[in-house]
């Protein structure tokens, strides 16, 4: 009898203390007080659905979404390329949701010779995955609002992999070492002011300069793609769970006061390409642009460049005696025609804009990417602008015044000279800045450079076409953005070399309100998405 009462005394006394745990953990959460207000107001607002009541009446109370997992993905573009998805799960309420994802190419613009572009690009998405995969449990119990910091631990995650690249690739240039390329030599040309055959013995020559060597091209490491995606879809996710368009989330993330309106920034359409890859001898417009006036709603602007692409369609097949001309698109989306002068495909785009109404200068404009480090023979010492034809880079600077002379509805040249030619770059910014805007693409150090440098000073430009791919953040493009801005010059957000994939391009720019390089592909359906996205904010 005594066994059986200490038994029930003890469970009783276990029982007490259940009771006054569960009333001082509930007492520490204010769910008493809480509950009897929610019920309170319940009753008082009668809504239909109570329980819906109570579930939103208590969200507000929830702990703050926070990350469980990163997940990598190989996926395929339109194109059939590989690109990277990084995918970002949260627990939200106590249950883990998938919350969104971002994809960024893995193709190289420049692929190495040692490997092909598939492979090299299959590569290092793998890799990217891996990385992923390796970021996850970094990332665990971290909170989306927490960018800044995230992308400060992507960028810690990421240097030993440049040092470990960079080891590698010096024991493999030890374990078999490239033959020397030779130097240019000195080329030499005419004395001015003598005529070819006069005069009597030899020829007076002028020995030109050398031109600067290349330098070595920042290594892109493999598996890079991760940064990146991640820190977009981090961002992302931030803005899905705050329920914030994401163009409003990256106006926050730069800790400044919103403006009370946003305008979608001027587009750069590409609608043509005469550079290496295309036929004929034209080698100087890897991309022939056009810029629609301001004013006008990118939807208004895409149907202008879309109706003036389709009148030269039609210009180039009517001159064709074999049939449709245009058969190949540049990986930048644009035609693939040929041309033997460096006028004619300005001549080209003027016939077209007589046929549909539009003046050139008034109406639109244009911008030219030259890519002038494709150009370079460095046998020769000079650019190969046409099949055969080759400038020197300060021959170079008066072609470009003499195209601007005759066409002076050109608005802006892109890479009109490689980056190691700083002195042409200064002597083309004293010829032609007051007359069209000169940026730097390739020219342009990478935005790491950039951001250590704190200057745009090199080359001397009026502005940088900036990407947001590989290893780049978001955090690091916004500080590239206000360094820009610090120093008045334009940033124009360029697409990746590769198709795009997603809209998050349309929040970047009108979030940053910058200029905008927008590329329409010839003869595909745009995605409306990313149409719809874009205009819904007027040009500015």
């Amino acid at each position: 009898m005594s066994y059986r009462a200490g038994d029930a005394a003890r469970r009783a006394r276990e029982r007490y203390e259940l009771k006054q745990a569960a009333a001082e953990f509930y007492r520490k959460l204010s769910v008493t007080e809480r509950l009897e207000e929610a019920l309170n107001s319940t009753f008082c607002l009668g809504p239909e659905d109570v329980y819906g009541h109570l579930a939103n009446y208590f969200a507000q109370f929830s702990k703050p979404p926070t990350i469980c997992q990163i997940r990598g993905r190989k996926v395929l573009d339109g194109t059939g390329e590989p690109t990277v998805e990084a995918e970002v799960f949260c627990t939200v309420k106590n249950m883990d949701k998938r919350i969104c994802s971002s994809v960024i190419s893995a193709a190289s613009e420049h692929p190495k010779a040692s490997k092909g572009p598939e492979q090299e690009s299959n590569h290092s998405a793998d890799i990217a995955i891996q990385w992923l995969n390796d970021l996850s449990p970094k990332l665990r119990g971290m909170s989306p609002d927490e960018q800044h910091k995230i992308d400060q631990l992507l960028s810690d995650f990421y240097q030993p992999k440049i040092e470990e690249e960079k080891e590698r690739r010096q024991m493999e240039r030890e374990a078999s070492p490239m033959p020397l390329q030779p130097e240019p030599s000195p080329v030499t040309s005419p004395a001015p002011g003598k005529k070819k055959g006069s005069g009597k013995g030899k020829k007076a020559a002028v020995v030109e300069k050398p031109i600067p060597p290349e330098e070595t091209p920042e290594a892109v490491v493999p598996g890079s793609p991760a940064i990146g995606a991640l820190s977009l879809a981090v961002a992302k996710a931030s803005s899905v769970l705050s329920k914030t368009p994401l163009y409003l989330h990256i106006r926050a993330l730069r800790n400044e006061k919103l403006p009370t309106e946003f305008f979608m920034p001027t587009p750069m359409i590409s609608i043509l390409s005469c550079g290496t890859s295309s036929p004929g001898k034209l080698n100087l417009m890897k991309e022939v642009l056009v810029i629609p006036q301001t004013g006008l709603t990118v939807q208004q602007s895409l149907d202008m460049a879309l109706m003036l692409q389709n009148q030269i369609v039609k210009q180039i097949n009517a001159a064709s005696k074999t049939g449709p001309a245009i058969k190949n698109v540049s990986p930048l989306g644009c035609m693939l025609i040929g041309g033997d002068r460096i006028e004619q495909p300005l001549d080209l785009i003027c016939e077209a804009c007589q046929h549909v109404g539009l003046e050139l200068g008034t109406n639109l404009y244009l911008a030219i990417n030259c890519a002038a480090h494709e150009l370079m023979d460095y046998n020769k010492g000079k650019y190969e602008v046409l099949s055969g034809t080759f400038k020197s880079p300060d021959e170079m600077i008066d072609l470009y015044v003499d195209l601007i002379n005759r066409q002076p509805a050109i608005l802006a040249l892109l890479d009109p000279l490689r980056k190691e030619d700083t002195v042409q770059w200064e002597s083309l910014a004293k010829a032609l800045g007051s007359k069209c805007y000169l940026f730097a693409d390739a020219a342009s150090k990478p935005i790491c450079k950039l951001l250590e440098s704190g200057s745009m000073n090199s080359p001397p430009c009026s502005g940088t076409v900036i990407k947001h791919t590989n290893e780049i953040t978001i955090s690091q493009l916004l500080g590239v953005f206000k360094l820009i801005e610090g120093e008045n010059r334009v940033a124009v957000l360029g697409c990746p070399y590769k198709e795009s994939v997603g809209d998050s391009t349309a929040d970047l720019v009108s979030g940053q309100r910058m200029n905008f390089q927008y590329y329409v592909k010839y003869k595909t359906s745009l995605d409306h998405k990313k149409l719809q996205k874009l205009s819904e904010v007027k040009n500015e």
